[in-house]
């Protein structure tokens, strides 16, 4: 790593981090990413981890983290669970939902006074799921067909794991919208919903920040669109080989976290 890239993320007083392929795989941290959070702190950086995950509630989040190895405050978390919720409130405030997710957006929606329900619901809002099966998807199919409309949390269509890459979010709706003929609103990552909030949180300029992710259809295009500086790690979907698939770059593409540690001198 050059001396004038060291300098660029040095001077940078905000930093946005995907999550998934970037900070962990499964319940794997990376390499790096010890001594990259640990710099963030020192160097008295603001610093969120916005991730498309719908799963987890910040402070599931956080005490994931926690045990692998990492303390973080919940503040420094912001999911597409929260954007979901945060949309649906603005859009339509006690309105209810059929949830097809995990507790992460389930709890999301609870806390802006969405209810549920799965009789005549307003919405119907999926989120990452390990219960997906073919009875909440005939009830979401036939819930849109009598005029609910269908809100995704991501468009990610698969995902790292520690096993490789697996299906995500987007494609277990696929079934859902093709049977409805109705497309999903998808509200996380690259929508631009979900990331002028985060740079609201993060609480700089957008000249004053960069984006750390692992996919080029999410991460780099949202980075780009939002005027932030666009690392692309190659520690998770993308590789070399499908950055050329789309027509915009990323400003860099690193191996990985622990390439700019090894640039700080940090190992």
């Amino acid at each position: 790593m050059n001396e004038e890239l060291l300098e660029l993320i040095k001077n940078k007083k905000g930093f946005i981090c995907d999550m998934d392929g970037v900070i962990y795989h499964g319940n794997r941290l990376l390499p790096g990413v010890k001594e990259f959070v640990d710099w963030l702190y020192a160097s008295d950086k603001n610093f969120l981890f916005l991730t498309n995950s719908s799963e987890r509630s910040p402070i599931e989040l956080k005490e994931k983290l926690a045990r692998l190895g990492l303390e973080i405050d919940e503040s420094h978390f912001y999911t597409s669970a929260l954007a979901t919720a945060k949309f649906l409130k603005d859009q339509s405030p006690g309105c209810s939902a059929y949830v097809i997710g995990e507790p992460g957006l389930v709890n999301a929606l609870y806390d802006v006074e969405i209810t549920m329900n799965d009789v005549d619901p307003d919405y119907v809002v999926f989120g990452e799921t390990r219960s997906y099966n073919y009875d909440s998807v005939l009830r979401a199919v036939k819930l849109i067909q009598k005029g609910a409309k269908l809100i995704a949390t991501n468009p990610d269509l698969t995902g790292p794991t520690e096993d490789g890459i697996v299906p995500a979010c987007r494609a277990f709706v696929a079934p859902i919208e093709l049977a409805t003929g109705k497309e999903a609103y998808y509200v996380g990552k690259p929508n631009p919903l979900m990331m002028r909030t985060g740079i609201k949180r993060l609480g700089v300029h957008s000249d004053d920040a960069l984006i750390i992710g692992d996919r080029m259809d999410t991460d780099i295009i949202a980075g780009i669109e939002s005027g932030l500086t666009t690392f692309l790690v190659l520690s998770g979907v993308s590789t070399r080989e499908t950055v050329k698939d789309f027509p915009y770059r990323p400003n860099y593409i690193l191996t990985g976290i622990d390439e700019i540690v090894a640039g700080l001198g940090l190992q």
